[in-house]
């Protein structure tokens, strides 16, 4: 018997103050997703000469590589290495994974409208994901 694994990917972003996310449903992890996902976040947030976005990013591969493109107004803070608890959307899976654990999905289609009804869920609970994530010793400067 030879096991197959289809896979998707949950690219999240999440403002810590305000509780807002923006999340990405992809097909993989690598650069080039990366990439998109993050010209996507840019565009839809308005970071540009105007509006600078500063992203807290671990240092896996294909954030910190030299084909990561950076759009205008979004700067990536890399966390120090092996420093999981200190990224703030990592505490976004366990919430992202609720309505998953324990299920079966006989397709992709199946579990990626499982996984947007969830994103959709968690883009409303701003509350809650800012007392998740918003860390009390965390330094914030908004200017508006």
């Amino acid at each position: 018997m030879q096991h197959r694994y289809e896979w998707l990917y949950l690219y999240g972003f999440v403002h810590p103050k305000t509780g807002d996310t923006e999340w990405h449903i992809l097909p993989r992890v690598n650069v080039d997703w990366f990439n998109i996902s993050l010209a996507e976040f840019a565009r839809s947030v308005g970071a540009g000469q105007e509006k600078i976005i500063v992203l807290v990013i671990d240092r896996a591969g294909w954030h910190t590589s030299e084909k990561v493109v950076i759009p205008q107004g979004i700067y990536l803070e890399p966390l120090p290495p092996y420093s999981p608890e200190l990224q703030p959307a990592e505490r976004l899976w366990t919430l992202a994974d609720e309505p998953l654990v324990n299920e079966h999905f006989d397709s992709l289609d199946q579990l990626e409208q499982a996984l947007s009804k969830r994103c959709c869920v968690l883009s409303e609970m701003k509350s809650e994901i800012s007392a998740l994530t918003n860390y009390h010793w965390w330094p914030f400067v908004s200017t508006g």
